[in-house]
């Protein structure tokens, strides 16, 4: 039996599976399937093989594998079951792949003779931008399409559906029991993965439903409640099992990312705000270290302010936890949605200002300090919400008020993620739709959101990243007009902008000379002055266009001293470090 499993990309609130990021559903997919039936051949293709396939897609150029066409044909014509994955619930700007949704995969799969299975988040559609743009077409298009959609656990109506099909229900969700030997089983899917092995960065799940939610509600946007009713910790062992097959395997980039709030794992049940488990994060992360020693990342992703400033002793043993045994350049993003406590208390948000302004301030003064790779160990993010019901004027002030005083108060922000609300069916937002206020509100979203990039956003990169900072391990992605964009493996990292084409796929430590409103620029180092472009020198800081035609009237150098000859006392320091002869 030949099954294809089709990765389209998932993007949702608790997880994210968008290359070089492996997600957790093609994992357990693959796992179950094998548990069923150790004899099936099962491949693993992403949309970006089919798109390449079908309609000779350049942007292939970005991965670290060329797909092969004939192959990829020969799966899908031979295939006996084809299982799409997809879902996209949170939609952000990716740099090397896109996510799909189910009317381009289904112009590649409809004509094909099998049994076609849809799974992930995809049941509830794709978010095609702010407000009510779920696409019932889409919906009803995989209606015709797929033989069989899955609401529940893919990964459990595989299990069942190979073992019987006409028992497997397509309802049916799995247990941390069930999960085990699929997640193990489902790690050597990694192989197939188009970044394996040395870009790959692995989402590992925690927990899943939100903890806030089974206390007093969910936010009124999120999906994570509306598809897990309770909350579920997943435990340390079965955890740190999976990390170690998956380092055996070549891995060493993990997100512990699959879940809606990391200093809320096995946290006490307590309404609004969990009591955070500082043990249990110590024994996890620790654990983690011991089993895969040689780790290059260890990251994670979401967390509730609301927990943090409320439990700021706890909360500082669990962030130092987390730097103690995860790498630099970590990041938390904080859902505050919201600066304006009318529209919070309508949503059933997360925390108040207050609550994540102190959140900020504690994680500032345990994870600011700068790490090896040049970033600092662990930051908090912010996300924005613009669009919810009860937004006024005074609401966009009121976020961006508060967006100022962080930055006025010195502190540090790896990122603030504006989105525009999206309703999803099932959401008590959905129940409020003819309140989301995107269209009246167009031109002051457009304005803030302006506003936030050109006031906060640039300022806070030039503190984060001054103009002389080196970065480490950086990756060349993708060539666009000239230029090569790159960014270290990890949560949320920097995108940097390189003035040159560079070889693709490789690593480089690079300078950071320039700063855009949410990106940088970089040079690689070390610089060899005697051969590097006008272009690229006019970028290092302090030289001018001046010195710039003195540099290319004297090259070559003989060696270094004789070109910082030129440069003044202060500057000879600084590029020392940077330069080549």
């Amino acid at each position: 039996m030949i099954i294809a499993i089709i990765d389209g990309y998932t993007d949702e609130p608790a997880g994210l599976g968008v290359p070089p990021y492996l997600g957790i559903y093609p994992r357990y997919a693959y796992g179950a399937i094998k548990k069923a039936n150790k004899n099936a051949q099962v491949f693993y293709l992403t949309i970006d093989d089919l798109r390449f396939t079908y309609e000779g897609e350049q942007g292939i150029k970005t991965r670290n594998k060329t797909p092969n066409v004939l192959k990829t044909k020969e799966i899908l014509e031979k295939a006996d079951i084809i299982i799409y994955i997809g879902g996209l619930h949170t939609p952000g700007k990716y740099l090397s792949a896109v996510p799909s949704q189910v009317e381009e995969v289904a112009k590649f799969i409809k004509h094909l003779k099998c049994i076609k299975i849809l799974g992930g988040p995809a049941f509830m559609g794709s978010a095609h931008g702010g407000g009510t743009k779920i696409s019932s077409k889409e919906l009803m298009l995989a209606q015709t399409v797929f033989d069989h959609i899955v609401y529940g656990d893919l990964e459990a109506f595989l299990y069942d559906f190979f073992k019987n099909p006409k028992e497997a229900d397509p309802l049916r969700f799995r247990t941390y029991e069930e999960l085990k030997d699929y997640a193990l089983l489902g790690a050597e899917v990694v192989r197939q993965f188009p970044d394996y092995p040395h870009f790959v960065i692995v989402e590992i799940e925690t927990q899943r439903g939100c903890p806030k939610a089974a206390g007093i509600g969910g936010c009124s946007f999120c999906t994570e409640p509306v598809r897990y009713k309770t909350i579920e910790d997943r435990p340390i062992k079965d955890i740190i099992e999976e990390i170690q097959i998956l380092y055996n395997l070549g891995v060493r980039h993990f997100r512990i990312g699959r879940q809606s709030c990391i200093f809320s794992y096995m946290a006490k049940p307590n309404d609004r705000v969990p009591i955070p488990n500082p043990k249990a994060l110590e024994d996890l992360f620790r654990g983690i270290r011991d089993a895969a020693p040689l780790i290059k990342t260890l990251h994670v992703d979401n967390a509730n302010p609301a927990i943090i400033a409320n439990y700021p002793k706890e909360s500082i043993k669990i962030a130092k936890a987390i730097i103690k045994y995860g790498t630099p350049g970590n990041v938390v993003a904080f859902g505050l949605e919201t600066a304006d406590p009318k529209v919070a208390k309508l949503n059933n948000l997360n925390s108040t200002p207050d609550e994540a302004y102190e959140a900020v301030k504690i994680l500032n003064d345990v994870g600011a300090k700068r790490g090896y790779n040049g970033m600092p160990w662990l930051l908090p993010g912010i996300n924005i919400l613009f669009g919810l019901p009860g937004e006024t004027k005074k609401t966009y002030e009121l976020t961006y008020e508060f967006l100022k005083r962080i930055l006025d108060d010195g502190l540090l922000v790896r990122r603030i993620n504006i989105r525009q609300v999206v309703v999803f069916p099932g959401t008590p937002l959905w129940h409020m739709r003819e309140k989301v206020k995107i269209e009246k509100h167009k031109k002051l979203i457009q304005h803030y959101k302006y506003k936030i990039r050109h006031e906060i956003d640039y300022p806070m990169l030039k503190r984060l990243v001054p103009v002389g900072t080196i970065l480490r391990e950086v990756r060349a992605e993708v060539f666009d007009n000239g230029l090569t964009y790159g960014r270290q493996i990890g949560s949320y990292p920097l995108i940097v902008g390189i003035p040159k084409e560079i070889e693709l796929n490789k690593l480089y430590n690079v300078v950071i000379v320039g700063h855009g409103f949410r990106s940088i620029t970089g040079i690689p180092i070390p610089v060899n002055i005697n051969i590097e472009s006008s272009k690229v020198l006019s970028y290092l800081p302090g030289l001018g266009k001046k010195r710039i035609i003195r540099i290319l009237a004297q090259r070559p150098f003989k060696n270094k001293e004789e070109f910082l000859k030129m440069l003044d006392p202060r500057e000879r320091e600084f590029y020392e470090k940077i330069i080549k002869i």
